[in-house]
């Protein structure tokens, strides 16, 4: 969500950035790309006058040329590839059921810790309280821990606690188990044990029952490496993230009931990576702040979706390829939020039902602070002030768009959801008191320099008299210069 300013403060923003010669937000990897493009033409081309101009400019301008062309390379950002089952999950991680045949039972008791160092399958029953299952294996170890009704409730430490292994799979029976941990969590040595099911390795969790998970100060589950949802039915209650994990969360199946104070998943690790991938499942989350966020990339193929939160979905790059998702958002519905320089930041959508509502104020159903594409799918927009919102461009290739209750054949720019339509003609051709006053003013200036300067404000992002403008400025005169 962006805030809005005040024209007075605006414009003297942007007469400071003049004069200092600063561009205004002005993304640099457009600027390196054009730039390489017109030195690729010079160094490049068969034609004889372009070739003779290459090889007779200065050597610090060659130099130059050449650091322009590294620099575009370096800045260029990838699309993220596509995630899929074949490649995220192994039969095991599938497997809903545990092979039983040689596996050890274990009742819980008050005030115990369960030590289990071997590889193998665990089967967890009974009820306690101020006991943890403390896995501290092999880091070649598998280890299948089985919930079968078991019933854990701790003052301030994880009932479960991954110390090292290989893998560790949390499987539920046809039967109903319950973790919690009602204080708040104290540290074990240097490490900050903030979740009822704590991993430093990586954790599947699936199965055929139920898992009810509370958490009154911390997170529901915390994976410090890779975490792999295929299968059960979770109810889980957080203060914080309901699910978080530092390198990726892949989802194949399960049913999802979540109320947390912070976010329903979350992903991500100092690195600037963490991506979330859901292939199917079925979701009812209220979060106090994103519904899912991964810090790279955010992917979702199928499954049913209905989010109450802040903001629905959040990550640098959010792919929609499938499913029926319900967004109802105080404040952004999707969000392409830059929480890294790997990847583009970007909304795309190729499939899927998506129904989006977004309250009154400063709020986007889909906003990108990059770029959006629409590929497909069916997109229902209820919004009082703006539905879609971007930065740099925006792409209606296929699908359907409906924006209050009309079909739009074009992805319109900010104000365009509510209010913006309502205010075609009103202020002199400015939205009064609403974002993109300056001609869509997200910032750098415009690359036509047909006056001989780059003083013209960069246009194209704002809706002046309810139309879409490119480098004009109607309230700067008629050469629409500073």
């Amino acid at each position: 969500m962006k805030k809005m300013n005040l024209i007075s403060a605006a414009l003297a923003a942007i007469l400071t950035v003049t004069m200092t010669g600063c561009g205004l937000n002005r993304n640099a990897a457009d600027t390196a790309e054009q730039t390489a493009a017109v030195t690729g033409e010079q160094s490049e081309g068969t034609d004889a006058g372009r070739t003779h101009t290459a090889k007779n400019q200065p050597a610090d301008a060659q130099k130059s040329k050449a650091d322009t062309v590294e620099a575009a390379e370096l800045s260029h950002k990838a699309v993220p590839a596509e995630q899929n089952s074949e490649e995220l999950f192994t039969e095991r991680d599938l497997a809903q059921t545990a092979d039983l045949s040689e596996a050890q039972k274990i009742t819980v008791s008050d005030g115990q810790t369960i030590d289990i160092t071997d590889e193998g399958v665990y089967v967890l029953s009974g009820t306690a309280e101020n006991c943890t299952v403390r896995v501290n294996a092999d880091k070649a170890a598998k280890i299948q821990l089985v919930l079968d009704g078991v019933r854990i409730t701790n003052d301030g430490f994880p009932a479960i606690y991954v110390i090292s292994a290989d893998k560790v799979f949390i499987t539920t029976t046809d039967s109903e188990s319950t973790l919690t941990v009602s204080g708040k969590f104290k540290a074990d040595g240097d490490t900050n044990t903030d979740a009822v099911i704590f991993s430093k390795d990586d954790l599947v969790l699936n199965g055929t029952g139920t898992l009810n998970i509370t958490s009154n100060y911390g997170n529901g589950v915390t994976c410090k490496d890779d975490l792999k949802i295929t299968g059960g039915t979770y109810h889980v209650t957080a203060a914080l993230d309901s699910f978080e994990a530092n390198d990726s969360i892949s989802v194949y199946d399960g049913t999802f009931s979540i109320k947390t104070e912070k976010d329903g998943f979350h992903c991500e690790n100092d690195a600037a990576e963490g991506t979330i991938t859901i292939l199917g499942g079925t979701y009812t989350i209220s979060g106090g702040s994103d519904g899912m966020q991964a810090c790279a990339l955010l992917q979702i193929d199928g499954g049913t979706m209905d989010i109450t939160a802040a903001e629905g979905l959040e990550a640098t790059y959010v792919r929609i390829n499938g499913g029926d998702i319900t967004i109802s958002a105080s404040d952004d519905g999707i969000n392409a939020s830059t929480g890294t320089t790997a990847c583009e930041t970007a909304v795309e959508i190729n499939g899927g039902n998506l129904n989006v509502t977004v309250g009154q104020g400063d709020t986007d159903a889909i906003d990108a602070n990059g770029s959006i594409y629409v590929n497909g799918g069916t997109i229902n927009i209820t919004a009082q002030m703006s539905s879609f919102d971007y930065d740099k461009t925006a792409e209606f290739n296929g699908g359907t768009i409906i924006i209050n209750g009309q079909e739009v054949s074009e992805i319109p720019q900010s104000m365009m959801g509510g209010m913006g339509g309502r205010m075609n003609g009103e202020a002199g051709g400015m939205q009064s008191g609403m974002k993109e006053n300056f001609g869509g003013g997200r910032g750098g200036f415009s690359e036509d320099t047909e006056n001989g300067t780059d003083s013209r404000m960069r246009g194209g992002r704002g809706n002046l008299n309810g139309q879409q403008k490119n480098g004009e400025m109607p309230f700067f005169g008629t050469a629409n210069t500073l």
